[in-house]
């Protein structure tokens, strides 16, 4: 019986075929790899150039890194996609960005979250709202910046607890930066008795803030007279000290015993909230109600 070589005839010519197409392809391999090899050399030397660029402009580590992974991967990618086209030639530059273009934005909408925080990060480390020490406010949210990532701030608030901030979050909401000077108004209200004489009231006032070691002298030191209260005439004291809490804390302490020292050595009563309460009809009280029976 004669075997059947027809399987194996086609087997042959179909490996002769791959093998032709192999060798027609080679030179399309090496081109794509010398491309990647170009690219490597590339993304090594241009970011070099980039760091030395970015560090004579004194900018943040951060916004280095991020410069350092986004310019690796710009050039990675394009470096991959003439690689492609050039061991694929049936591969057009134009259907590759096309497909890179639907797949960025699933990749988009996916990650909204991430990207959003990625560019907040980015933005935040170039405009410099806010540097590393400083005290910021965001939404209730208080505390010192310890570092500035591309992601996330992180705060220290005054208790000791790390709250780490996404930077999407500080760039969409109104954010104060407390510290962003280094002197900052404070206010405190003092109240007299109604028979006070004002005048004196608040030169005594005024006397009290001058000299202390937390009130900044280059700054105005101002005493108004500001309202009726329900028990007393309200006074408000403004004047400059240090922008940081603990500064500011410090400088209430002084300037609230100052106040205090004073008004009670010139005899000036600070009166507490008093309630006057009337009947529409008389209150019997109790001993007279005695007395009745």
């Amino acid at each position: 019986m004669i075997p059947n070589i027809e399987p194996l005839r086609i087997l042959r010519a179909e490996l002769a075929d791959l093998a032709a197409s192999s060798v027609a392809v080679l030179p399309n391999i090496l081109a794509a790899l010398i491309v990647l090899v170009l690219t490597w050399a590339l993304v090594r030397y241009a970011w070099r150039g980039e760091a030395r660029l970015l560090r004579r402009w004194q900018k943040r580590p951060a916004l280095i890194a991020a410069a350092r992974t986004l310019t690796q991967t710009l050039i990675w990618l394009g470096g991959v996609v003439v690689a492609a086209t050039l061991v694929f030639p049936g591969m057009s530059a134009t259907n590759v960005v096309a497909g890179l273009g639907v797949g960025s934005l699933i990749v988009g909408l996916a990650f909204k979250d991430i990207f959003e925080n990625y560019l907040a990060g980015v933005m935040i480390l170039l405009r410099k709202p806010m540097r590393i020490g400083d005290d910021i406010i965001c939404e209730g949210i208080e505390g010192r910046v310890e570092q500035i990532t591309i992601r996330d701030t992180y705060l220290r608030q005054r208790s000791g607890e790390l709250v780490l901030v996404p930077n999407g979050f500080i760039y969409r909401n109104p954010t104060t930066v407390v510290t962003d000077q280094p002197l900052r108004r404070i206010t405190l209200e003092v109240g007299v008795a109604y028979g006070t004489n004002l005048e004196r009231a608040r030169s005594l006032l005024f006397d009290a803030l001058t000299g202390l070691d937390t009130v900044d002298t280059s700054k105005p030191t101002e005493v108004f007279c500001q309202g009726f209260g329900d028990s007393s005439i309200d006074f408000v004291l403004r004047w400059w000290s240090g922008s940081t809490p603990v500064e500011e804390l410090r400088s209430r302490d002084e300037v609230a015993r100052a106040v205090k020292l004073a008004l009670d050595g010139a005899g000036i009563e600070i009166p507490f909230p008093q309630r006057t309460l009337s009947f529409l009809e008389p209150v019997p009280l109790d001993g007279a109600r005695t007395n009745q029976r």
